[in-house]
């Protein structure tokens, strides 16, 4: 176990890898800002109570990355040589393989299949980590590539796999790690389309996973069961825990809807009619697998608890999660309005 001194070294050397891959002028500097990133990540995985997951995740963890991280390197060693011994290589060959190792480093489809997996042995804050800050450094150097197609073909198998794989989830780890994953395929199209509008999805989604893991960490929350025989004495916040969850799923008028609007409405103007509706009609699954989660929980009372849950929750908490709750459920009306307001 490590101390929090070292925990804010790691995390710092963290933040500091994903800059300097940002930053980097070069394939090889983006790929040793990368690996830095992994190395400090790691550490901060198997800082758990439950080591045998937490170290079986970060094994899975590492040997993926290493894989995309090999084939990363292995092409910016083939575009280099390309370009300094003159050696004739197609550049749309080497860049699909680039993409498809960073596709597999963020984990889209159809390179996903270690993420729900690993997702499993984390603890929230690590898998809050995973699931926001560990994306930019990837999706960054994706943004520099001109591969059309198969990001096309990832951003609707992602889509299609985060919606159909979270229908018959009972773990919220998996359940949000399938929504990553969904919600990837719609940052990647952003990415397409323009970096402000993949900017303003990223900070969103973000801020959305951030207030379900702050509330999932506190109580130790993993199963739906334990979400259902949850606040039984508390409808508020059970309420407002589950507008948070459609707000996630991009239901209007809640926050979570405004990026995938403005995701909409660049791609009806671009004419991409055959992408919207498959993103539309992943949205409206991931809806429904939310909305049956509500439904149970509101129609059925568990009074009854068989599951371990801590019920200490301080008055700074309770304030903290209701006033990220309000901008989750009001900040669509309030943004509105204060545009019209300008």
């Amino acid at each position: 176990m490590f101390n929090n001194s070292s925990k804010i070294l790691f995390i710092t050397i963290m933040i500091i890898g994903t800059l300097i891959t940002v930053t980097s002028n070069s394939w090889l500097g983006a790929w040793m800002g990368l690996e830095i990133n992994l190395l400090s990540f790691i550490p901060l995985m198997s800082d758990s109570n439950n080591n045998s997951t937490s170290t079986e995740a970060s094994l899975k963890y590492f040997l993926t990355q290493a894989l995309a991280s090999t084939v990363l390197l292995f092409s910016s060693i083939i575009l280099m040589l390309k370009n300094n011994m003159n050696i004739e290589i197609n550049n749309s060959f080497i860049s699909m393989i680039i993409m498809s190792a960073l596709l597999l480093k963020s984990g889209a489809a159809p390179f996903h299949f270690w993420f729900p997996n690993m997702m499993e042995g984390l603890t929230w804050m690590n898998a809050l980590m995973l699931m926001t800050w560990q994306k930019i450094a990837p999706l960054m150097l994706i943004s520099y590539l001109d591969t059309k197609n198969l990001l096309l073909i990832s951003v609707i198998l992602s889509v299609m796999v985060g919606a159909i794989g979270g229908l018959n989830q009972t773990s919220l780890r998996k359940l949000m790690a399938f929504s990553s994953i969904n919600h990837l395929g719609w940052m990647l199209m952003s990415l397409m389309i323009s970096e402000s509008i993949w900017f303003i999805y990223f900070l969103f989604y973000s801020f959305l996973s951030f207030i379900l893991t702050f509330m999932f960490n506190i109580f130790k929350l993993f199963h739906l069961n334990q979400l259902f025989s949850w606040f039984v004495n508390s409808k508020i916040l059970k309420f407002t825990l589950f507008l948070n969850f459609l707000s996630l799923g991009g239901l209007p008028p809640f926050l979570g809807f405004l990026p995938k609007w403005l995701v909409i409405q660049q791609l009806t103007l671009c004419n991409q009619y055959f992408s919207l509706t498959i993103m539309m009609m992943s949205t409206l699954i991931t809806l429904f697998f939310y909305l049956r989660i509500c439904y149970s929980a509101f129609m059925l009372n568990y009074y009854e608890n068989n599951w371990s849950i801590n019920t200490q929750f301080n008055n700074m908490n309770t304030n903290l999660y209701l006033i990220f709750t309000f901008f989750s459920i009001f900040g669509l009306p309030l943004i509105t309005l204060f545009f019209f307001m300008l």
